[in-house]
């Protein structure tokens, strides 16, 4: 097994994910989850890998998302706990495989967060993150048309994991947003 390069995950991502937006909800989260690693000590790198591959199979794979995210990563030699991470952020969904460690309870947490956030940016007069708060998406949270296919059950039930509250979650999420605003089309106006 190896360990892959940012590089190496990008070119494997794009193999099997053609989908513009799917590729910026890739850069997304793995943005969220380089930023939470710094935050808390750990290897970005790591984490980023991670977040960038979390949803591989999901444009090619719907029916089987996180099963043959598992088949495609062990075809391409990756470490188990890589694996295990991107099979956990499915947990109560598509999987049974509950995330345990700080790295899959974030990736669970943020993974649905990021859309609500892109969307919430998408929505405001400057079109950016860089300028955006937590009470901006707040507020869109309550309304449930408002990007209703994220399922807020799954940002709740991944900030009551990482003993977050939601508030300071957003925020968290908003600022690794902003470190790939340009790269995701969140930079906007500003």
């Amino acid at each position: 097994m190896t360990t892959p390069t940012r590089e190496e995950t990008f070119n494997l991502l794009q193999k099997y994910t053609k989908s513009e937006s799917l590729i910026s909800h890739a850069l997304s989260v793995e943005a969220v989850m380089r930023h939470f690693a710094e935050k808390h000590g750990e290897d970005a790198e790591k984490w980023g890998v991670i977040g960038l591959i979390h949803d591989i199979d999901y444009e090619m794979y719907p029916d089987e998302h996180c099963t043959k995210a598992r088949e495609i990563l062990e075809e391409n030699n990756w470490p188990d706990e890589y694996i295990r991470a991107v099979v956990s952020h499915g947990w109560g969904i598509v999987s049974d495989v509950k995330p345990e460690t700080l790295l899959e309870k974030v990736l669970y947490a943020i993974d649905e967060l990021t859309g609500l956030v892109a969307a919430s940016a998408l929505v405001r007069p400057s079109r950016s993150v860089m300028d955006m708060k937590a009470k901006s998406v707040k507020k869109k949270w309550k309304n449930k048309k408002f990007a209703a296919g994220v399922n807020r059950e799954v940002i709740e039930k991944g900030a009551k994991i990482l003993d977050m509250e939601i508030g300071d979650l957003i925020t968290e999420t908003i600022m690794g947003m902003r470190n790939a605003a340009e790269e995701i089309g969140l930079k906007g106006n500003l």
